[in-house]
């Protein structure tokens, strides 16, 4: 089990990983061992979140979304396949975390009279300065 928050953890079955071919550092290595790490999560068919948990992690998750409600997270920073697996499930616990945390709420506000005199006050003197060029305009004056 992988703890994510008090009330949240995964199933280490729920997550798929597959290893690829790393572009970047490796010299040799490179073209022989495949360090890179695409580590796949089923966001929409797992039991472990809610659904408001589900709802956010979609929204953050973005581009790394497939159709099939899969997250995808590849990891490639590190020589080692095992470093590139931990930074991949470590990304994966963040992106869940910060879904799992309840955004807050939007409280409308309004602005104070001072605010809103002020606001007209400077519409005001900045009308009066645009009257004031189109006036020396029309009489020939820059």
């Amino acid at each position: 089990m992988i703890q994510i928050t008090d009330t949240i953890s995964i199933d280490e079955n729920e997550i798929h990983e597959d290893f690829i071919r790393s572009s970047g550092p490796g010299g040799q290595n490179v073209n022989k061992v495949a360090t890179a790490v695409q580590l796949r999560f089923d966001v929409r068919n797992s039991p472990s979140l809610t659904d408001d948990v589900r709802d956010r992690l979609v929204q953050l998750a973005g581009r790394r979304m497939t159709e099939n409600g899969e997250l995808i997270i590849s990891a490639q920073r590190f020589r080692t396949q095992a470093r590139n697996r931990e930074d991949a499930l470590n990304r994966l616990v963040e992106l869940i975390r910060k879904a799992a945390q309840k955004p807050k709420p939007r409280r409308k506000r309004k602005p104070s009279p001072i605010a809103r005199q002020r606001r007209l006050e400077e519409k005001r003197k900045r009308s009066e300065k645009k009257q004031q060029r189109k006036f020396d305009l029309r009489n020939g004056d820059l």
